[in-house]
């Protein structure tokens, strides 16, 4: 527990970090890239963001799919005497296959969903999952009337282990932080639609911190409980429904429990993929390829890779899963090191939004498109670890101590390295326009509030892209949205001129 509360802590702390310049400037994860790396060389940690969505969109469907196979269970018990027609070296089973199959099929329509219309959906199926979550603790806790030593008795080290148990613990730390590290690097995607920063703050702290401490709490008492109940410990929740109905041969009641339990866990974590995974991934491949994929075409193109990746190869062989977890924060690390530095350090959370939309003039273009400072020193901060990587995936335990010790600290050594090194960097060879913003809101971006805290002059000819019935599109003046509460806007200096051009 002490493991889960610490990493909790600091993914909550780098998630409202990384998170407040779209808080701030209204902008996501594609568009935020651009002033740290360069207009073209934001697309390096696009790709980077683009592949790790893969693979946890992958991992997640076939999480719901082996709880689409419980469920199929309860209703038909049947179904578990499927013969297992796939061949020995797969490592999976026909049910498996069949059950995440039906799950990827459910959850495709909800691909075409808008992302801003979720938020129903999310507060149902989290509910329904809080309600599953509750229920299944409080009925191990009756039946077994308390808790297995797994709660309370600690787990010793071998003697002949390489390391030690504050080396092991850095391990697991490193582990929990790896699995949230893609999705803390692009909050922004989210937090620039948030009505305040006092309410992202608030509501990342409560679900990341304190929700997520309850529900690990939670699932360390139900195992703890039904440790005593079946003499086993079952981690994972597909496995230990399964039990619960005695693989199908338990009563009709059992099988009816464990099928609402299924159902609710299923459909939490399809919200969840969809939203989190594939929709986020789609954003990323839009600001890739912005000619021929929007976001909905992404997601789409996201959530049909999970046949490529194969999940049932990474999640069915635990010394993979767990270095696929771990790989996570040894590229995505040194990633959020030099937006840190950038952002909050070189540029006083100060950038001009003009210029990340066009390429000359642009302070954003550097050199070519690319930031030279930015490459090396990204490099820098994966290269000590990416040894440990290595030698982990590969299963090579006599590999030197000191290379599983460095991938052990991957996130802080990462992060720290090339936090430290942008700085010396930039710091000898400075950054143009560094810490400039444009004074205008030429597009309507803030409300009076924040246009008067950041110093910016709202301007009521702002322009927005309009289209017409007839295929043409063109721009037209946008009129202040808070006329009467702005007190400082004035005309801009150039009037604006409409203009339409057929469309192409």
């Amino acid at each position: 527990m002490a493991i889960i509360i610490v990493s909790r802590a600091i993914v909550c702390l780098f998630s409202c970090i990384i998170a407040w310049c779209g808080l701030t400037w209204h902008i996501g994860f594609t568009v935020q890239n651009r002033f740290t790396w360069g207009l073209r060389g934001a697309y390096i940690p696009l790709v980077q963001r683009s592949l790790l969505n893969f693979i946890w969109c992958a991992i997640q469907s076939w999480n719901g799919g082996r709880l689409v196979t419980v469920c199929i269970t309860a209703i038909w018990p049947s179904f578990q005497n499927v013969p297992n027609t796939l061949a020995p070296s797969v490592p999976t089973t026909t049910q498996q296959m069949i059950g995440f199959i039906i799950f990827w099929i459910l959850s495709f329509p909800f691909l075409f969903i808008r992302p801003e219309r979720f938020k129903k959906p999310f507060f149902f199926s989290s509910l329904g999952c809080g309600i599953a979550m509750l229920s299944m603790m409080i009925w191990s806790l009756s039946v077994a009337k308390g808790v297995g030593p797994v709660f309370y008795r600690g787990q010793n080290v071998p003697h002949a282990s390489r390391f030690s148990v504050s080396w092991l613990m850095m391990a697991g730390l490193n582990q929990a932080i790896g699995q949230k590290a893609a999705g803390m690097t692009n909050e922004s995607d989210f937090s620039r639609y948030a009505n305040s920063r006092l309410a992202f703050v608030l509501g990342t702290c409560s679900v990341q911190w304190l929700v997520g401490i309850f529900v690990s709490l939670g699932g360390l008492v139900t195992t703890a409980a039904c440790q005593i109940i079946y003499g086993e410990i079952f981690w994972n929740p597909p496995d230990l429904m399964e039990v619960m109905m005695d693989n199908g041969n338990g009563s009709s009641a059992s099988r009816a429990g464990v099928f609402f339990l299924a159902l609710a866990f299923t459909f939490a974590i399809l919200f969840q993929n969809v939203c989190g995974n594939a929709v986020a991934g789609g954003i990323d491949l839009a600001g890739i390829f912005p000619r021929y994929v929007d976001i909905r075409r992404g997601a789409i193109i996201t959530f049909t890779a999970a046949w490529i990746i194969q999940p049932w190869q990474l999640v069915n062989k635990a010394a993979t899963f767990v270095t696929v977890l771990s790989s996570f924060s040894v590229f995505l690390a040194p990633l959020m090191g030099v937006m840190v530095c950038d952002y909050f350090f070189m540029r006083r959370q100060k950038i001009r939004l003009n210029h990340l939309y066009r390429t000359e003039p642009s302070d954003y273009w550097f050199s070519r498109g690319f930031n030279w400072r930015v490459i090396p020193c990204w490099i820098a901060g994966w290269a000590p670890t990416i040894g440990g990587l290595i030698v982990s995936a590969g299963g090579i335990s006599d590999a030197p101590k000191s290379l599983f010790q460095l991938y052990y600290t991957s996130f802080f050594t990462g992060f720290s390295i090339s936090f430290i090194t942008f700085y010396a960097v930039t710091f000898f060879f400075p950054i143009k326009g560094a810490g400039e913003f444009d004074e205008y809101d030429d597009w309507a971006t803030f409300s009076p509030k924040e246009a008067n805290r950041l110093g910016v002059i709202q301007n009521d000819n702002a322009e927005e892209l309009v289209h017409t019935r007839f295929g043409a599109s063109g721009y037209r003046n946008r009129p202040s949205k808070y006329p009467e509460e702005c007190t400082n806007a004035t005309k801009s200096p150039v009037p604006m001129e409409i203009t339409v051009e057929p469309e192409k």
